[in-house]
């Protein structure tokens, strides 16, 4: 019997830390990989606003899991304002290229990632 509970519980916990497919992951400081797919899309997010960005620092992001990843990142362009981007990555099967799906500006530091 304790080896079914302890079975249980280790099995929720694994669960819980999962990515829940087509729900968003919680908040999480940009790294590096993140600052690298901002960078390859700056061009297409700069088109698409209608300006050019000397700053383009990612800060945060969530992720959405799809036939792919949906990457929901809040940027930093400069001062006082943000942005927030999203952008699709195909699987690693289909090429696993990147597209800019929307952006939403302006934005500030406190507000958070929502989906959009």
């Amino acid at each position: 019997m304790q080896f079914l509970i302890i079975s249980l519980l280790l099995s929720c916990s694994i669960l819980a830390a999962m990515p829940m497919c087509g729900g968003l992951t919680e908040v999480r400081e940009a790294d590096a990989s993140v600052q690298q797919i901002c960078d390859q899309m700056k061009a297409h997010v700069e088109q698409k606003a209608g300006a050019n960005f000397g700053v383009f620092t990612a800060k945060s992001y969530k992720t959405q899991v799809v036939a792919g990843t949906n990457y929901f990142v809040k940027v930093h362009v400069g001062g006082d304002n943000y942005i927030h981007i999203r952008i699709y990555q195909k699987l690693p099967c289909h090429g696993g290229e990147l597209e800019l799906t929307e952006i939403q500006h302006p934005k500030t530091h406190g507000e958070p990632i929502e989906y959009f």
